[in-house]
């Protein structure tokens, strides 16, 4: 019995080519979908892709940067063309070039933060989430540092929560379109 059915699917997994974006990714083709393996560097993409299709499953390889909007906005719809419209979404890919507490933190730091782990979610949602609303159906998973929910000295605003981003209903009402962050 198979309790877990993407066929069809179309996914987009940003930080995909290692970690949990690469688990996350290869276990998506699993059960099915059509996903895109996205990080910034070419080759670190190609080898989950060929990890992916060498098992069977269907994937394509799409760098991009998540602090440069036209890159997501290319990545969007290079992915469309390739596979039609969007039905899940996991913003994986995040910075943290600071450790230690934010009191210690620049002002640059903290904004490639910010702009790097939640403003490019936010701009992937807003680019996928109109496939999603059409049919009514569709998934946004925002993986997040256990650091949102617990604060830690050491990862200093790494540890702020990206849930704000796509989940609330007041900011993204449902229209069947599922919102995690976790």
């Amino acid at each position: 019995m198979n309790l877990f059915d993407l066929t069809g699917k179309v996914a987009i997994v940003t930080g995909s080519s290692r970690g949990i974006g690469r688990s996350i990714a290869i276990n998506m083709a699993k059960h099915g979908a059509r996903v895109v393996v996205s990080s910034r560097k070419a080759d670190a993409c190609d080898a989950v892709v060929k990890e992916i299709t060498d098992a069977g499953g269907t994937a394509i390889s799409i760098p991009a940067n998540i602090s440069d909007k036209q890159a997501m906005q290319n990545l969007v719809d290079k992915t469309r063309q390739a596979f039609g419209p969007i039905d899940i979404l996991v913003c994986n890919a995040a910075s943290n070039p600071y450790f230690g507490p934010a009191a210690g933190m620049g002002d640059d730091v903290f904004e490639k933060i910010m702009r790097n782990n939640v403003l490019s979610n936010h701009w992937l949602c807003t680019m996928v989430r109109p496939d999603m609303v059409a049919k009514k159906d569709g998934a946004i998973i925002i993986v997040s540092s256990i650091g949102g929910l617990k604060g830690s000295t050491e990862i200093g605003a790494t540890a702020s929560p990206r849930l704000p981003t796509c989940s609330s209903p007041a900011i993204w009402p449902a229209n069947g379109v599922r919102t995690t962050s976790g």
